[in-house]
């Protein structure tokens, strides 16, 4: 029976071993990454080599050449580059050594950058050493790796084989630092709260559940950032945010994931309009600085984020698109949703009711940039009353591509109107709701002592992240997204 490659490789792992050579080295001082060696050396003629001996490492990607002379490919995070190496220059020995070795192995190279008669800029061989051997080998032609699902379970084959998808995760990387610079320069501290809850809260979300053993204690994997951060509010700090995960035990979709990463920003002393203005500076100076533009290509629609953003109420849209006045009584509004296919059976407040007529009919609308402002109080516990309609409260979501981007409030700090939305909230709850807001009542506590006028902000990473790089998929922006378990 014939050999799989795996064998022929552990094979080759015992040969080297018994010649004293470790397959799995320690370490290796590199001069250049590939990007750095293209750079200092891009200036090489043809058939002109440099007397500088440089030093790289990375994978071999590609082997050719059997003779006394050999070439091949190896690639780093930055880049990658051809080698050339022979017989005369290395002797029989390392030659042998280096034509035994297999895509996918890892190596470190010395010699000299040259550009080839092809006018290829390559790197002349005068030693190596095997940092690490593969034992699996490297999907069929390099590009094998293609199924959406098998990539998204190995993303680390992933990124050797379809090497575009680094850099997704570098404009990831590009978009976290960029939003932590825009904050700190305006005076915003970054913050480290709880991920374990005793209480979820901060949103409409059913939470994940654990147990700590040793206080018997029921806990939770945090849905929101929003109670502790509003905790330091009170504590005297007037601008803090924080980035981190959040965990929502919810359906999975090509824009929700059980586990994203979520900015939450809160500012004293101001309220959703300041929000709105920092969220549209944000936003738009991202997208500028990362591609040069206020407009980007996402999924074949060109999206305008030159600001201002678009405003409407959600009045506004609801009836635009859907033909339903929110102001419509609770009977009107259950008929419409009748209607519309829409499963009303565990009876739902209005707000509720017009929450779900807007994601049915209004949101697979907007695409550019939109501000929707103004929702019914009953679905935003948290937030303050609008001044001049206490069925309301101020606040916002910034739209984009049919994605919710942002949520933002003015936030109540009025602790009884607080504890009265909570106990509201148990009502639902009670009612069917399973998705209503928890009684926190240390919460509450901390508003008694009195916080300041505050707004703020939640905006989604992953779906930035989307955008700037046209992700279809929220799955396409994690490294590891959650998948279910092979049967």
């Amino acid at each position: 029976m014939s050999q799989t490659e795996e064998e022929v490789r552990l094979e080759k792992i015992a040969q080297l071993r018994e010649k004293g050579i470790n397959p799995f080295a320690y370490t290796f001082d590199k001069s250049h990454s590939v990007a750095a060696l293209r750079t200092e050396f891009d200036a090489l003629k043809t058939d002109e080599k440099s007397e500088k001996t440089v030093s790289i490492a990375g994978r071999i990607v590609a082997k050719r050449g059997h003779g006394k002379a050999t070439f091949g490919n190896v690639m780093d995070v930055t880049d990658r580059i051809q080698y050339y190496a022979n017989l005369d220059t290395l002797g029989q020995e390392q030659y042998d050594l280096l034509l035994n070795l297999d895509v996918g192995d890892i190596i470190g190279i010395a010699g000299h950058p040259f550009r080839t008669k092809r006018s290829e800029l390559s790197v002349f061989v005068t030693s190596f050493v095997l940092l690490t051997k593969s034992m699996t080998p490297l999907p069929e032609k390099y590009h094998g790796l293609q199924d959406k699902e098998l990539r998204y379970r190995m993303r680390y084959v992933d990124l050797i084989a379809n090497p575009e998808v680094r850099e997704v995760f570098k404009t990831r990387s590009d978009v976290v630092r960029q939003i932590r610079e825009f904050l700190h320069n305006r005076d915003y501290m970054e913050v480290e709260t709880p991920v374990l809850h005793s209480i979820y809260g901060g949103a409409s979300a059913k939470p994940f559940a654990t147990h700590h053993n040793t206080l018997d204690q029921k806990l939770y994997l945090r849905i929101a950032l929003e109670l502790h951060l509003k905790r330091l509010i009170v504590g005297g700090f007037e601008r803090v945010f924080e980035i981190g995960r959040v965990f929502r035990n919810e359906g999975v979709s090509y824009k929700h994931n059980p586990e994203y990463t979520l900015l939450e920003l809160y500012q004293a002393y101001a309220d959703y309009s300041d929000v709105m203005s920092l969220t549209e500076e944000l936003i738009s100076g991202l997208v500028l600085r990362l591609t040069g533009s206020y407009t980007l290509i996402y999924q074949g629609q060109e999206i305008d984020f030159t600001p201002p953003f678009k405003r409407f109420t959600l009045r506004d849209v609801l009836l635009e698109y859907a033909g339903v006045d929110m102001n419509d009584g609770t009977e009107v509004l259950q008929k419409k949703a009748i209607q519309m296919g829409l499963d009303i059976s565990q009876k739902p407040l209005k707000g509720q009711l017009i929450n779900y007529i807007y994601d049915k009919a209004v949101e697979k609308h907007l695409i550019q940039p939109t501000f929707i402002l103004d929702y019914p109080w009953e679905t935003s516990p948290l937030a303050k009353r609008k001044r001049d309609n206490p069925e309301l409260v101020e606040r916002f979501e910034l739209i984009v591509s049919t994605m919710e981007l942002a949520n933002a409030f003015s936030e109540l700090n009025d602790p009884q109107d607080q504890l009265d939305r909570f106990n509201d909230q148990l009502k639902a709850k009670e009612s069917g709701w399973d998705e209503a807001h928890e009684m926190d009542e240390d919460f509450v506590n901390a508003l008694k002592y009195g916080m300041p006028p505050t707004g703020g902000l939640g905006i989604g990473i992953d779906r930035v992240v989307m955008l700037l790089t046209d992700s279809a998929s929220i799955r396409d922006v994690l490294f590891f997204p959650h998948m279910k378990d092979k049967v």
